[in-house]
């Protein structure tokens, strides 16, 4: 987010509390907040040595970081699961742990590097597990992205915007927006990107911008998610509580904040939120995490975001088709249907286990299947 959005406080120490969790990279930290190494570690020194106002009565985190990944960690994690295709992040450090290594990631890291090389795929993940107990394992595996309901401001409507980290419950974005429109959304979520990274995985409900409805899942911002590299998951229709920690969220704004801020103009919203935020983040015990706070458990993610992705590939043994603007595509001497909003995009269709169905991809993600008994 840009310096002139929030206060310069609220951002050094939000700086300050990212820059000093297990791990951090400052280096990279420092090029997302838009300052020089050397006034990142001026600020870090500042902190340790004289602490900061709202935070004088806080402990203070050990300055230097832990070691990191050692080189050839990956390949190793790799290794064992391929040895081993059921096995997940547990069991795999137990075995870099006999086979001794000297320092192995948690469990949590290696499942994070699986994921990474595709090894595990996210929204099947997501499918899979009961949602009133899902907690991602790692910060940045899952973004929660939604609209809290709109209200009356002196410019119109404000429409509050909220990003939320699924492990950490840290709270990455919290815009009020004049609109809920795709050009709207995405630069706020660019900015986000730029701030902290990319996420493994994005999971959002069914209705616009990321959805045209429960039937009509893709639209200009989920495709331009994609190409990012994130992982794209709709909410089930009917069941808010997919979206459960944001919405639990937004039930805390409503009561703290947005209350307060009706008949205001968007720019004092904004303000107010940014004041809330800092508070939610830093400073108000969270009893999800055993009364810590969303920053003790959130770091930025190490997957840095990229203004022009690289061209999607595809494998050699890829039937690669271009999805035509009325949303199909030709295979095999008929044309079958897939999501408008891929028109003018490279596809690929991959057989499945079923000898009649075909899964088409858009990079990493399945966006739709096809049956060759029916064109």
């Amino acid at each position: 987010m840009p310096w002139k959005e929030v206060t310069a406080m609220s951002l050094r120490l939000e700086f300050i509390r990212l820059a000093l969790t297990e791990g951090a990279n400052v280096a990279q930290l420092c090029r997302r907040f838009g300052v020089s190494r050397k006034t990142g570690y001026k600020w870090m020194e500042r902190f340790l040595a004289e602490g900061a106002q709202g935070l004088a009565n806080r402990s203070r985190r050990p300055r230097t970081s832990p070691r990191r990944t050692e080189p050839g960690m990956a390949d190793a994690v790799l290794d064992v699961r391929e040895e081993q295709p059921a096995w997940g992040g547990r069991k795999i450090r137990k075995v870099l742990e006999n086979r001794g290594w000297a320092h192995v990631p948690a469990a949590s890291t290696i499942t994070t590097i699986l994921k990474r090389y595709g090894q595990i795929d996210p929204a099947e993940s997501v499918k899979h597990t009961p949602w009133q107990r899902f907690e991602a394992e790692a910060p940045n595996a899952l973004w929660q992205m939604d609209f809290k309901g709109h209200f009356p401001v002196a410019e119109g409507r404000c429409h509050p915007l909220t990003v939320l980290d699924d492990h950490s419950r840290y709270s990455l974005g919290l815009r009020a927006c004049a609109n809920e429109h795709t050009l709207t959304v995405r630069g706020h979520v660019e900015a986000l990107f730029r701030h902290y990274g990319l996420p493994l995985t994005m999971l959002v409900d069914n209705g616009p911008p990321w959805g045209a409805d429960a039937r009509h899942r893709y639209t200009p911002l989920t495709v331009w998610l994609i190409r990012q590299g994130v992982e794209v998951v709709h909410s089930r229709p009917g069941h808010p509580q997919t979206l459960g920690k944001d919405e639990r969220f937004h039930r805390s704004l409503k009561a703290e904040v947005v209350q307060y801020c009706i008949g205001l103009s968007l720019e004092a919203c904004q303000k107010r939120f940014d004041a809330w935020r800092d508070i939610y983040n830093f400073h108000r015990p969270h009893e999800a995490l055993r009364m810590k706070v969303p920053a003790d458990r959130y770091r930025p993610s190490d997957r840095p975001y990229r203004e022009q992705p690289p061209a999607v590939e595809y494998g050699a043994d890829d039937a690669v088709r271009r999805v035509q603007q009325g949303g199909w595509i030709s295979y095999r001497g008929q044309e079958y249907s897939v999501p408008k909003a891929f028109r003018g995009e490279r596809v690929a269709v991959r057989p499945t286990i079923t000898d009649s169905l075909m899964d088409v991809y858009y990079g990493h993600q399945r966006i739709a299947q096809i049956d060759l008994k029916h064109s």
